[in-house]
């Protein structure tokens, strides 16, 4: 009876994707996180201060492994190929769960399908910035500028598609502005060119952002956050000043394989949250201009699912092409 009883516990548990000698087992040798952006980036910075903080809880190491290009569909790809056993995560984001199904006529995976969510990491609150010389000090008075301005005006991105280019494209959807869309390759250099006058506008990432602004090298004219930042307190949000229910984030989430059991993304999920609510996480964050957003799995699909309605739209509206 006693051998009868443990064959099927066995099987029940192999069912559920787990080892015969229980869930406690997982992890059991270290786990391989995909960024599909190169080292020493927003994303790369979030993964590495996550994992670091992840490692006790799990009681293994988690890799990271740099897998940048094709707007991340190359790590997005590696990932949802990947055996479903909780050995192979992916820092999702922006483009990789919402914007890339709408921007390229083939994907090489399905966001909505290919991943389990573990759960949301963080997000960069879109700054609406202006180069210092601009004669604009609000949202009005930037806006009678451009309209002042024949030929439109030119705004700077870090590439087409980016949640930079969303948030401008929907902001000239909501406005009605004559703008014209000069991509970089890079926040970088976008943000030099802005800086150095050469483009007079850009909606910037908070974490890159930030340290222009407090040097006074970029002006904020406005936030696309809920609520206006903690490092920024005298700049309003678009919605106070307008713009109903405008809000433009580059976010991020931890995914593993299509059909990796619950217990583990559950592990996988307790995890992350133990790691996002560490004071010594949230304060790095803050210094980086990064809102940590703890959730469950099932409020992570809620969300991603929402964000491809909405920058699908805008897509489809501002007839956004990446080739």
């Amino acid at each position: 009876m006693k051998r009868y009883l443990k064959a099927a516990a066995a099987v029940l548990l192999a069912a559920c994707g787990l080892p015969a000698h229980g869930a406690d087992a997982y992890p059991a040798r270290p786990i391989e996180w995909v960024v599909p952006y190169p080292a020493g980036g927003g994303t790369d910075i979030v993964a590495r201060t996550l994992a670091e903080k992840m490692t006790p809880a799990l009681g293994q190491t988690l890799i990271i492994a740099n897998k940048p290009g094709a707007a991340t569909a190359i790590g997005a790809d590696y990932v949802a190929r990947a055996k479903p056993d909780g050995y192979t995560m992916l820092s999702g984001d922006t483009a990789t769960l919402a914007a890339n199904p709408f921007l390229y006529p083939t994907l090489s995976y399905d966001p909505a399908t290919d991943f389990e969510p573990v759960g949301l990491m963080a997000r960069f609150a879109m700054i609406l910035v202006v180069n210092p010389a601009v004669p604009a000090k609000t949202l009005d008075e930037l806006q009678a500028w451009i309209k002042s301005q024949s030929g439109g005006v030119d705004y700077a991105t870090p590439g087409s598609g980016s949640p930079h280019h969303l948030a401008t494209e929907l902001f000239r959807l909501r406005t009605g502005l004559d703008l014209v869309h000069v991509p970089y390759r890079g926040a970088a250099p976008a943000v030099q060119d802005v800086i150095g006058g050469q483009v007079p506008m850009m909606f910037v990432d908070s974490a890159t952002g930030q340290q222009y602004i407090a040097a006074g090298r970029l002006r904020a004219i406005a936030v696309a956050s809920a609520k206006r930042l903690e490092s920024l307190p005298g700049t309003p949000t678009l919605i106070e000043l307008g713009l109903q229910d405008f809000e433009a984030y580059a976010w991020q989430g931890l995914l593993v394989p299509k059909g990796t059991s619950g217990a583990i993304v559950e592990r996988l999920n307790t995890a992350l949250r133990g790691a996002l609510d560490a004071p010594e996480v949230r304060e790095k964050f803050k210094a980086m201009g990064l809102e940590a957003i703890p959730s469950t799995p099932r409020e992570m699909a809620d969300y991603a699912q929402a964000e491809r309605e909405k920058w699908g739209k805008v897509i489809r509206d501002s007839k956004i092409t990446v080739n």
